[in-house]
């Protein structure tokens, strides 16, 4: 039998906690089996069906309820509570929070501010005197004819906004004046290239980057997220009931922001986020960190993902040095020289509580800092950076329960890393030599060993290229032109001594092999991408370029760069000036070697052998004439090499060839006609 959501609202109206708590309790259990239901629910949609149609009425109904439910216990846990009522009320309003068309109640200052408060979050502005002294007390009635919603202006001051409502009204609730449509914020720039959990303890199937806006106007590079990996029971065992209301505080606060453009407007104006990073800083100073720590970061990622002016106001509240100092606390990170972390491969691998916590860390870490490294930074900022390098160099290696979990932790380091000042990734090989080290001219190459692995099981995937794996590649070709150990090491594991020369280069399950094939990727970044870094790892040298790759592979990447002439770029790079050193097994065979498709070539037998003049001549012209009406019906555009390397139409030069003829020809008609005469 379906609990009655009208009787819950009188037992709150009466101040029952007793029957409030165990309504609730029914409730949520009912509302989890539902949502389970309709997860596994499959059935063929019939738009003119009459159970459809009672469907949507009834749906309306429980929207009109769930509204008033949330309104009522909006006000009711202002009151001094018994924990379990109030733990109870808060998981009905996080269960609530998941459908944005009962939000209402939920998106009002009174609202997000009762929420934030119960979740720990004290540096607020005070709700006005009247509501206050209204803490604790009874009403008589849940839902005054004119109850006054207070909303703080963008100056902080009061405003007052009158709201009628009366208990059935099809409106909203008790201080949920908001009837405004929802307003699309978009979030600019693209700052977040990986979003997950982003719906507090819900599972759902959709894909976390789609890069469109929902219908709802939240924007896509949020979407909904999977369940909350924490499960309810083992979050309350060895926990009093104070942790379990905050953490369900925050969870049904993280879902509020997350699916109201309201309410991230509000929680701007009313300084959420000045309120949360105090919350954070606080933490950082506790021994062992608040257990609730995690939808604290999960917030701050989300205000950080959703609103643009957020990540400048966190950058200037030195925002990378407080949650820098959060990373270090989560890992247990300890120094040595200068900024040098210690890592111990052999300790216990990194739980899965520190695990998400890093990152929701390195994830708000990217927010803030995706544009850093277009600026000039002065040298207090280069140390913070570098500071911050050194700790994400431990996080890149640090073992974790989990090959899964290691690899995200690893990709969202990689992300960080390539937002950073290329000056300041100095620190990721300034590392002493241990005899398990890989190195490379006497430098620690531990940490792009571990990159070139991680981007070689990106590789593998081949999911998601131009979201995972990108960053990496960029990252190693930065780095390769920064640093000549980086790119000496590379090109050993990359691009070894040529051997096997009868096998084309994107043939085979080397690393050369799998970037060679995505030089002729559908997705153009990539493409470019590997391009790039296998161009860098051959000094920029054009014929050394076509020598590992191709010529048919390399055209991409020389046709942008305009070094299609083979001459080398302009202004020429800065390279150490160690040769190429050649195997015995490709001298033999250079000479036979097809530069086209980059190895040697069966012999083919002559086409024209046997033709005489005359049918090579006809063959020829009846090539031409494909070629022309190919080009006619904009099938092919002809193209040549320019003086400068770079490929353009020959259109105008066909033209420019065809009008010459066109007035030889009429010449020779006006010479032959003055001879006749």
């Amino acid at each position: 039998m379906p609990v009655d959501v009208e009787k819950i609202i009188q037992f709150i109206k009466q101040g029952d906690q007793d029957n409030v708590q165990l309504h609730l309790d029914d409730y949520n259990t009912e509302q989890r089996e539902l949502e389970e239901f309709r997860r596994n629910k499959v059935r063929q949609y019939v738009p003119d069906s009459d159970s459809d149609l009672d469907s949507d009425e009834n749906e309306d109904q429980d929207l009109v309820l769930r509204r008033r439910l949330a309104a009522a216990l909006i006000w009711f846990i202002r009151m001094r509570l018994q924990p379990g009522v109030l733990r109870v009320c808060l998981r009905t309003l996080r269960i609530i929070s998941r459908d944005r068309k009962a939000l209402a109640p939920l998106i009002t200052d009174y609202a997000i501010l009762t929420l934030a408060r119960l979740g720990g979050i004290s540096a607020l502005p005070t709700w006005p005197e009247e509501e206050e002294a209204e803490w604790g007390s009874s009403h008589s009635d849940i839902t005054p004819e004119n109850e006054t919603e207070t909303h703080l202006d963008n100056n902080g001051s009061n405003a007052q906004h009158l709201t009628s409502f009366r208990e059935g009204d099809d409106s909203v609730g008790v201080f949920a004046a908001c009837a405004e449509s929802l307003v699309c914020e978009g979030v600019q720039s693209n700052p977040v290239n990986v979003a997950s959990n982003c719906n507090v303890g819900r599972e759902t199937q959709n894909d976390c980057h789609e890069e469109k806006e929902r219908k709802d106007g939240v924007c896509g590079l949020l979407t909904r997220g999977k369940r909350d990996a924490r499960g309810e029971k083992d979050e309350e065992e060895g926990h009093d009931d104070g942790e379990v209301w905050r953490k369900e505080a925050m969870k049904a606060l993280c879902n509020v922001i997350y699916n109201s453009p309201k309410a991230q407007e509000r929680a701007c104006i009313l300084r959420l986020l000045h309120g949360l990073s105090e919350r954070l800083k606080d933490g950082i100073h506790s021994s062992p960190p608040p257990s609730g720590q995690f939808y604290e970061l999960r917030l701050l990622f989300l205000l950080t993902a959703l609103r643009p002016e957020l990540r400048i106001e966190l950058c200037q509240e030195r925002g990378v040095s407080m949650l820098t100092a959060a990373l270090e606390q989560c890992l247990e990170v300890r120094w040595g020289e200068m900024h040098e972390v210690l890592t111990d491969l052999t300790a216990p691998p990194a739980s899965k509580d520190v695990t998400q916590r890093a990152l929701e860390i390195l994830k708000t870490l990217f927010n803030i800092t995706y544009s850093v490294h277009r600026q000039e930074v002065d040298e207090e900022a280069a140390n913070l950076y570098r500071h911050l390098a050194a700790v994400l160099r431990h996080c890149l290696l640090v073992p974790c329960e989990g090959e899964d979990r290691k690899e995200e932790l690893q990709g969202h380091t990689v992300n960080v890393l390539s937002a950073l000042p290329l000056q300041c990734l100095d620190v990721l090989l300034s590392v002493r030599i241990s005899e398990a080290s890989k190195e490379s001219g006497g430098v620690n190459m531990d940490c792009v060993h571990t990159l070139l692995l991680f981007m070689e099981k990106r590789l593998d995937r081949g999911q998601k290229l131009k979201e995972k794996l990108a960053p990496v590649l960029n990252l190693l070709t930065e780095s390769s032109k920064a640093h000549r150990e980086t790119r000496h090491y590379l090109r050993q594991q990359i691009l070894p001594p040529l051997r096997d020369v009868g096998m084309r280069p994107e043939q085979g399950n080397t690393l050369r092999s799998k970037l060679v094939r995505l030089m002729t990727h559908v997705d153009t970044d990539i493409k470019h991408c590997a391009a790039e870094l296998l161009f860098v790892l051959c000094k920029e040298n054009v014929s050394r370029f076509v020598k590992y790759t191709g010529y048919g592979n390399a055209a991409g990447l020389l046709a942008a760069q305009g070094l299609l002439n083979g001459r080398c770029p302009s202004p020429q790079p800065q390279y150490s000036s160690d040769s190429d050193s050649d195997t015995e097994e490709y001298r033999q065979a250079k000479d036979r070697i097809n530069p086209v498709t980059g190895r040697v070539e069966e012999e083919q037998p002559d086409p024209m052998e046997g033709m005489t003049e005359e049918d090579k001549e006809a063959e020829a012209l009846r090539l031409i004439n494909m070629f022309n009406k190919l080009s006619r019906g904009k099938i092919i555009q002809p193209m040549g090499v320019t003086t400068d390397g770079k490929l353009a139409p020959l259109c105008g030069q066909t033209r420019h060839s065809a009008v010459e003829e066109e007035e030889d020809e009429e010449e020779e008609e006006e010479e032959d006609s003055e001879t006749e005469q």
